[in-house]
């Protein structure tokens, strides 16, 4: 009966979630964190580097992520640094997931010092091709203590049109 029960669980839950569930029993004094870098792309319209009425977002586009994570406490200097490429979704969002980063307590360490930048490599869309803000490292975070889960929200990337729409946008 608990074989059963045991395939019936682990074909409801992700796979990842079972690997943190039997790391968190095995190994009790660890402490495992959630990171999760993300940001929109989306089409300036009027060209005026703002989200306006007639701004859209924009799914396809590929953007690269860097990221550098430093966590230095009494015991540990810790550093984690990556790059990967992530294409937006249909809403313009792009999203990372670390999952499980041993001795990082994400939410709980003050001295904990994390850099993540994205940039713009590719429009999806013909006629919103032309980069307006490129890159970015402004972010805001949003950390929860209780679940050790830390999440990295960048400042949105857009393309503008090749010619602005006086009549659509105004002078």
């Amino acid at each position: 009966m608990n074989l059963i029960l045991l395939f019936v669980l682990a074909s409801l839950v992700p796979s990842s979630l079972l690997l943190e569930i039997q790391a968190a029993h095995s190994h009790p004094s660890r402490t495992y964190s959630h990171i999760t870098v993300m940001g929109l792309v989306y089409c300036d319209t009027c060209s005026n580097n703002t989200f306006s009425k007639h701004s859209y977002f924009l799914s396809g586009v590929e953007v690269r992520i860097d990221c550098k994570f430093k966590a230095e406490t009494p015991r540990t200097a810790e550093q984690i640094a990556f790059s990967v490429n992530r294409t937006t979704n249909r809403y313009g969002i792009y999203k990372l997931e670390i999952p499980s980063v041993d001795g990082i307590r994400c939410a709980e360490d003050s001295a904990m010092v994390s850099f993540c930048q994205a940039s713009l490599m590719g429009s999806s869309s013909s006629s919103c091709n032309v980069p307006g803000y490129r890159s970015t490292s402004g972010e805001i975070s949003i950390k929860s203590r209780q679940s050790n889960i830390c999440i990295y929200s960048l400042n949105p990337l857009n393309y503008r049109p090749s010619t602005r729409d006086d009549i659509l946008c105004g002078n």
